[in-house]
């Protein structure tokens, strides 16, 4: 795992291993979960990444000598690891048995565009936005209403799907605004891995509550979904996480937050590449929209430091 920058100036080839790591692994992950997911229930699968996850992580962030956690920051875990796992990966995982991958991405990449709606209440800050933050809130709108409405276009998106993700992606925004003021460990590392840890047994829980313990059959899962869990612990998880934590310490949060709108492009690529996912005519024209609204709202809408997907 990649070491905590505490210079100005990092080395140029562990910024760029980052940032490729961030880029392509978390693009990648969509694809993954798509695979995982054809022989292992969503949900279980997706406690199954986090518990495994966020014991590794747990166990490396006390090693290297994080402060033992009290009370307060479990149940501040508990409330942040509930909105962005349970509420956003959640819908996510369960909504790709109904909208391919690549699109769940795009319509996962309008997260900044629900934190900026999020953050006009006067309760979650009461922010003004810009005009160029307006208009770039209103094009991802009309991104979004360019995938689900009914038309000539070839290439619709599930309607139910993408409602589950657009409530998804509003629990993800607030889990990520939650997680400013939240008890949080000061580790950024144990953290994240106290949130995997409280995120994954509400999915554990929640995928149990639903059946789907019963829907789960170790002699049926296939070698593909199996290898696609391990990919998304491994790689989703703990390397594509570390080098996000990493980069936000090594350089500016504008520069990373520009993974927001390469990981859609990456997984749609990867989705038409390897499982033969449609790019329709639709699908590109809104991703063109969605992509240049997330750009704008980056751009100028000066949005703090989220928390890391997931993803």
């Amino acid at each position: 795992m990649l070491e905590v920058s505490t210079g100005l100036h990092p080395p140029q080839g562990k910024l760029i291993a980052a940032f490729a790591a961030v880029y392509l692994i978390w693009g990648s992950t969509y694809l993954g979960i798509r695979f995982a997911i054809e022989t292992i229930p969503p949900h279980l699968m997706a406690a199954a990444r986090f518990l495994v996850a966020g014991a590794i992580l747990y166990a490396w962030s006390r090693w290297r000598g994080a402060p033992a956690p009290t009370l307060r920051n479990w149940r501040a875990s508990a409330i942040v690891g509930g909105f962005l796992l349970l509420g956003g990966n959640g819908a996510v995982v369960w909504a790709e048995t109904r909208v391919p991958s690549g699109l769940t991405a795009l319509l996962v990449a309008m997260v900044p565009i629900w934190m900026l709606v999020l953050e006009m209440h006067p309760r979650l800050g009461g922010k003004r936005p810009r005009a160029a933050v307006v208009a770039g809130l209103v094009l991802g709108l009309a991104g979004l209403a360019l995938l689900v409405a009914p038309g000539r276009l070839a290439g619709r998106v599930d309607p139910i799907g993408a409602g589950v993700l657009v409530l998804g992606c509003l629990s993800w925004a607030f889990g990520s605004l939650q997680s400013r003021v939240a008890d949080l460990p000061k580790s950024g590392f144990l953290a994240a891995a106290m949130e995997m840890l409280c995120g994954g047994a509400l999915l554990l829980l929640f995928g149990l509550a639903t059946g789907q313990a019963g829907q789960l059959s170790l002699a049926a899962m296939s070698p593909r979904s199996l290898v696609a869990l391990a990919y998304l612990i491994v790689f989703g998880s703990l390397i594509g996480f570390t080098a996000y934590i990493w980069l936000l310490g090594a350089t500016t949060s504008a520069r990373v937050s520009t993974y927001a709108y390469v990981n859609p492009i990456v997984a749609v690529l990867l989705g038409w590449g390897f499982a033969k996912e449609p790019m329709t005519l639709r699908a590109m024209l809104a991703a063109a929209v969605i992509v240049g609204a997330v750009v704008v709202i980056i751009r100028y809408g000066a949005l703090a430091k989220t928390a890391p997907a997931r993803r």
